[in-house]
């Protein structure tokens, strides 16, 4: 099942659950990662049923070998032959071209500046939000011609605040740099709200926030979580700007 959101302006958002795909469990159904250890054969399979279900060719859409940084990669096509490379974070100025965001706990990040033409997807978990990953896409997007007051972003289903636990060590080094991402768990230990990070660094950058899953990974049975799984599928979520 995909959630799609669409702007007036021409801008594209869309979110996958796990549901609606040909993968076996533990991957049930909809994986999207090719990293996990899923089927090759089936992991394509679906993302040229999300591709097709989205009006996108499934030829065209540029995925990332995520790895938890805050590098950028500028791109006017997909990889082709070219190894895909270690980035978090895609930007490109080529309307119609989707990026795509892989995640199962992470908060992915999708910004779009119809009138610049200019898409970026950022993939931010707790190192990406602490090395600045929204910061470097977005920098990378202005370099193109975008403006922070333009800029629509978008945020999609992550694990919520309440459900990240960490220890209190990484919780106080995480919020000397993103304060807005301090939390608790619902059971009244130290936390980290990633997403609440994310919006945060957002706003001091001008950005407003057009949309926010409300859905938390760890707490949704139809959407992937690596906390609650370890061996698990990926969530997909993807921005374009009309061609």
């Amino acid at each position: 099942m995909i959630g799609q959101q669409h702007e007036a302006s021409g801008a594209h958002f869309a979110f996958t659950d796990r549901w609606g795909g040909v993968s076996a469990a533990p991957y049930e159904a909809l994986n999207l990662g090719g990293a996990v250890g899923d089927d090759p054969a089936a992991v394509l399979a679906n993302r040229e049923r999300v591709a097709v279900e989205l009006g996108l060719d499934p030829a065209s859409v540029v995925w990332m070998n995520q790895v938890h940084g805050r590098d950028v990669a500028v791109v006017d096509g997909p990889w082709g032959t070219d190894a895909v490379p270690a980035v978090d974070a895609v930007v490109t100025a080529r309307r119609g071209l989707a990026l795509a965001v892989l995640t199962a706990d992470c908060t992915p990040v999708l910004l779009a500046d119809p009138e610049a033409g200019v898409a970026g997807a950022a993939h931010s978990g707790r190192p990406g939000l602490v090395a600045g990953v929204v910061p470097a896409v977005v920098a990378a997007m202005l370099e193109l011609g975008a403006d922070p007051a333009r800029i629509v972003a978008h945020t999609g289903p992550a694990v919520c605040g309440r459900c990240y636990e960490v220890p209190e060590a990484m919780r106080a080094a995480v919020a000397e740099v993103v304060p807005e991402a301090w939390s608790e768990t619902s059971w009244g230990t130290p936390a980290v709200d990633v997403t609440a990070g994310v919006h945060a660094q957002l706003a001091r950058l001008g950005i407003e926030i057009g949309g926010q899953s409300h859905i938390c990974t760890l707490e949704s049975a139809d959407h992937f979580s690596y906390r609650r799984e370890r061996t698990t599928g990926r969530l997909a979520s993807y921005v374009w700007l009309d061609g």
